[in-house]
């Protein structure tokens, strides 16, 4: 989900991780929190205990749905008509919060008019929800403020996941759920430093900070601190890397805690790519299914072993402190980045800590502008914190939205870009185990951890089992328009029928071999979470 911007800013929770226990709705979509963000779902737990509702929606069955006052079973990819049917019930019923649509937001009559196509016949024959369930939703999420919303991969991993996301803001806009505390658009970052990645400019189109590359004004002051010339032109996204290889565009790649031969969509093709290099360099700090490709393997360093600041999902920046030296030639990811620079030529890359980095990054980024190592040196700061006087940042947007104005975005449903048929009649969706993180290249060397969840299981419904001639525990095989995996059945209803369900963490049966690299058009984001397979005994 890195670089989605929305109207709500850089893809960061725009409220607190603490203010989640107080929200009186919690509306959590496209997450499996107490999966993958374990610690943050005892705040749902404790906002449920304290008497609020929790709305779920998610096309499998998971943890929060034992608590929840519903559950919102959709089909995997229909969640703009799932959030269309509920905006429309909200309108008609004339439960959105009037002052709030008419001071802050513009817009709405277009949005309104969007909202044709989504009464709840439309809605409950696109996502399988029954109507009264869905308006059931509305009016909880509408009607108890504050409320907050909680998303996660189940909502960016599509090829209209920007759609998902601007139609998640409009559902908050309308009801007034933004700029307060306990409520807000709280997307649920993936891994522990993604927001300060994405904050930092590890991305094709910003300096740091979300400042464009392509404004002069902002070139000329980053050209100025850095003492060179710098190009004016948006970069490749990782998608579009591997398309640039195919191409013959792309000859040479450096890969920075990156495994893509098991993260990344139609994973076949991916090392097919990666053969096509001229040159291919991975820094790791162990020797990945991608390393293992490579002309050269630069051994970095563990979080332990290095200083420096992570920033949370809750645009915390946080210090990171070195506890143990690092193992043999392994060094920080800064000091290898700045030594092969300078041996390149580069000028400016004489930096003596961390610490000297993250001066820099305030003097040049506003929104880290008070943030220092002595100011964080217990507790974190929140973004923005513009200067050594502010506090930091609880919740985003309180007088008036980033870009002025709220901007409601009328609805269209796109379909995914694959659905079920006759040669492959179920549809896979994918996610992560509570035992095992990405791509396993830490959680797999842990004797525990491998004991616990030990090998890929494919998640099928019991019926479709019986309909299969599969019993659990079979070895099965598992085939997409992309290729095939073989690992053990699990029969379970946490699947819904015509559904199976597979993890990444297997690099012997990663999903990633079957999923599809069709890409949304704005963010580049692939559809992990809709391919289309077949299922067979192995």
């Amino acid at each position: 989900m890195a670089g989605l911007v929305t109207t709500f800013g850089s893809g960061a929770m725009t409220n607190s991780i603490a203010e989640i226990k107080d929200a009186k709705c919690i509306f959590a979509i496209g997450t499996n929190t107490t999966v993958n963000h374990p610690v943050l779902a005892l705040e749902v737990k404790k906002a449920v205990k304290n008497g609020g509702k929790l709305i779920v929606a998610n096309p499998r069955h998971i943890g929060l749905c034992d608590i929840a006052d519903v559950w919102l079973r959709h089909h995997p990819g229909t969640d703009v008509a799932l959030l269309g049917g509920m905006l429309k019930v909200i309108v008609d019923e004339n439960l959105m919060d009037k002052d709030f649509v008419e001071n802050r937001c513009d817009n709405y009559d277009a949005f309104v008019k969007s909202l044709d196509a989504f009464d709840l016949k439309t809605a409950e024959s696109i996502t399988g929800v029954p109507a009264d369930k869905i308006a059931e939703a509305a009016r909880i999420y509408a009607t108890n403020a504050p409320a907050s919303i909680l998303y996660a991969m189940g909502i960016t991993q599509h090829t209209h996941g920007t759609d998902n996301v601007t139609t998640i803001a409009d559902l908050a806009m309308i009801t007034g759920n933004v700029g307060k505390p306990s409520t807000g658009v709280n997307p649920l970052r993936g891994q522990n430093n993604v927001q300060g990645a994405c904050d930092l400019a590890a991305l094709p189109n910003v300096y740091p900070g979300y400042q464009a590359v392509t404004n002069p004004d902002l070139q000329a002051k980053f050209e100025k601190a850095w003492g060179t010339k710098l190009d004016d032109k948006v970069g490749l996204t990782l998608t579009h890397m591997f398309e640039a290889i195919d191409e013959g565009k792309v000859k040479a790649m450096y890969l920075l805690g990156e495994n893509p031969v098991v993260s990344d969509p139609d994973t076949e093709h991916i090392k097919k790519a990666l053969g096509k290099l001229d040159f291919l360099v991975v820094q790791d700090i162990f020797l990945t299914e991608t390393a293992q490709l490579a002309d050269v393997v630069l051994p970095g360093v563990s979080f332990a072993e290095k200083d420096g600041t992570f920033t949370n999902t809750e645009r915390r920046v946080q210090r990171v402190r070195k506890v143990v030296d690092p193992a043999g030639d392994a060094r920080p990811d800064w000091q290898i980045t700045c030594d092969l620079a300078t041996r390149m030529g580069a000028k400016g890359f004489a930096y003596n800590s961390a610490q000297e980095i993250m001066a820099e990054i305030a003097e040049l980024t506003p929104s880290y502008g008070g943030i220092t190592y002595e100011r964080i040196d217990e507790v974190g700061l929140q973004w923005p914190c513009p200067d050594a006087n502010h506090p930091g940042t609880q919740y985003l947007h309180v007088d008036k939205f980033s870009c002025g104005q709220g901007n409601f975005v009328p609805l269209v449903y796109k379909a995914p870009a694959e659905s079920a048929d006759d040669q492959y009649p179920l549809i896979m969706t994918t996610g992560r185990s509570l035992y095992h993180f990405h791509t396993g290249t830490m959680t797999r060397k842990v004797d525990g951890l491998n004991a616990l969840h030990p090998e890929e299981l494919v998640q099928i419904n019991p019926v479709d089992g019986a309909k299969l001639g599969i019993a659990d525990g079979d070895r099965v095989k598992v085939s997409s328009r992309r290729g095939s995996v073989t690992a053990k059945a699990k029969l379970t209803n946490d699947s819904a029928e015509g559904e199976i369900f597979m993890t990444f963490h297997f690099a012997e049966a990663t999903a990633n071999v079957l999923t599809n690299p069709a890409y949304d058009p704005i963010s580049k984001i692939p559809e992990l979470k809709v391919a289309a397979v077949r299922v067979e005994k192995a």
